[in-house]
């Protein structure tokens, strides 16, 4: 079996590696070498915030993404920055967790992927949304 390992090819069409770091609603790809095997590429961050639609005030959660890719791997970069993008989004929690699947799909047309969004207390009730995809 050969061995597969990161191309300079790879890098082509990345523009957010090596840049300033800015908030960008902009997710970036690069090759997946297995696409013959399925396996789990599973991202967490507990650094997730986006607004209350209806006070602006900040929302916090724990999000873990997890997927399983076709053609395509995101960019881990790219992917903060795009959640970044959240942090003053006047948005419910259901529609953030489904709008990041609905991205992460558009982006990767992955077999499979998963978003589990675990916000933090607020008024007294926590939060949990998952939202699912399969090809």
């Amino acid at each position: 079996m050969r061995k597969k390992t990161t191309a300079k090819s790879d890098l082509e069409g990345l523009t957010l590696l090596g840049m300033k770091a800015k908030p960008v609603k902009k997710l970036e790809t690069f090759p997946n070498h297995h696409p013959d095997r399925n396996y789990v590429v599973t991202l967490r961050t507990d650094e997730f915030t986006c607004a209350c639609p209806a006070t602006g005030q900040p929302d916090f959660a724990k999000l873990t993404i997890c997927y399983t890719p076709d053609k395509k791997i995101v960019e881990s970069k790219s992917l903060k920055f795009y959640l970044w993008s959240y942090r003053d989004k006047g948005i419910f929690h259901e529609h953030a967790t489904n709008e990041i699947l609905n991205d992460l799909v558009s982006a990767l047309s992955p077999r499979w992927c998963k978003v589990t969004a675990d916000f933090a207390v607020r008024g007294g009730i926590a939060i949990s949304v998952e939202a699912e995809y399969r090809k």
